[in-house]
């Protein structure tokens, strides 16, 4: 198994360095262009030139001075311009808020006062055929013999119970 090692680190430095490269944008590439790079690093691979070229001199590294923090986690922190907010605590975001449910309440006012327009028209519709007037299908408004409104006395098919036998 020990003797695999070698060969397995060799790999993993290939690997490691061809995906830095890939990954690295074109403005952090130095001396030659992104794509003689990686042919560096395909080609000299496997004699750990190519990847060893690449690490030292071929990626822009930025050090940071003045040790600012012992993980990149608490220098991030120090150094953030940006403080982030909960959106509870966030004046923006709750006058958001308020003005979609403004947006909203006018919504859903419009809505209800649509709604009674609509109701209040069929009413009307209902209660101006009852006086005897002749609706749109040429039917009375009076309520016939088998208790319908607006229908002649006739049954229909739909208006007949299925036959048993």
């Amino acid at each position: 198994m020990l003797r695999y090692l070698p060969f397995l680190l060799v790999l993993a430095l290939w690997i490691y360095a061809f995906i830095d490269c890939i990954n690295t944008p074109e403005s952090q590439v130095r001396g030659l262009p992104k794509v003689v790079w990686v042919l560096i690093i395909l080609l000299f691979g496997e004699v750990l030139i190519g990847p060893i070229a690449w690490l030292v001199a071929g990626k822009e590294r930025h050090r940071v001075a003045g040790g600012g923090g012992s993980t990149p986690s608490e220098w991030h922190h120090r150094h953030s311009t940006a403080k982030w907010v909960a959106p509870d605590d966030n004046p923006e975001f709750l006058r958001s808020l308020r003005e979609e449910n403004k947006k909203d309440e006018a919504l859903l006012k419009d809505w209800e006062a649509d709604l009674r327009r609509r109701e209040e028209e069929l009413r009307r519709k209902e209660a101006g055929p009852a006086d005897g007037a002749t609706g749109t299908d040429g039917t009375t408004g009076t309520t016939g013999s088998d208790g319908t409104h607006g229908k002649s006395g006739r049954k229909g098919p739909e208006d007949t119970p299925p036959a048993t036998s």
